[in-house]
């Protein structure tokens, strides 16, 4: 340990820190030559969402907690989310709602007592850290509307509202997914209104 820390604050140590670490982080979000920086500023790369661990981690915890939720008659993540919204403002609506479950659930007491919930957490977190300049364009009445209902519906289930957002974890990686990729959009996830 002494080592690390003497090597991590030497100059050689930090600036291969440096290089190593926050120098692709700091890439990935950059527009690519020639797009319109708005379109960008809501999109993630799809390598995001093929990591297999990072998945497994989610899955398995969304599976972990789905076991112990008591309502099934109640979903938050679902497309009322996208209920008269426009397809630019997804990504936006998925960022707010992603922020929202890692404040107000993965990092509250439920750390303890689910198994990969800080991973999950963070990897999530680094997400709406990338989508930091992502901001929706027109009229914004109908996104907090949406983001109001699942709030409400989550406060209202109470404890169970955590445990049914941890355990729509997997649900909630495929719509960031679908909104905030340019990958094609799978079928499964649109209902007929």
């Amino acid at each position: 340990m002494a080592s690390l820390h003497t090597s991590a604050s030497s100059f050689p140590g930090w600036l291969l820190f440096c290089c190593c670490c926050c120098l692709p982080l700091l890439t990935i979000s950059l527009p690519l030559k020639g797009a319109p920086g708005a379109h960008h500023a809501c999109r993630l790369r799809k390598i995001h969402f093929q990591q297999p661990y990072i998945r497994n981690r989610t899955y398995t915890l969304a599976k972990t907690a789905s076991a112990s939720d008591k309502d099934t008659d109640n979903r938050l993540i679902g497309q009322q989310l996208f209920a008269n919204i426009r397809e630019n403002n997804r990504c936006y609506v998925m960022k707010k709602v992603v922020e929202l479950i890692v404040k107000d659930v993965l990092l509250t007491e439920v750390k303890s007592q689910y198994p990969y919930v800080e991973e999950v957490a963070q990897f999530l977190a680094s997400l709406t850290s990338e989508l930091s300049s992502c901001q929706f364009s027109g009229k914004r009445d109908h996104i907090e509307k949406n983001l109001e209902q699942m709030k409400n519906k989550m406060e209202q289930l109470g404890e169970n509202g955590k445990t049914k957002a941890i355990g729509e974890l997997d649900l909630l990686f495929d719509y960031m997914e679908n909104a905030c990729t340019d990958a094609p959009k799978k079928g499964g996830n649109k209902k007929k209104n």
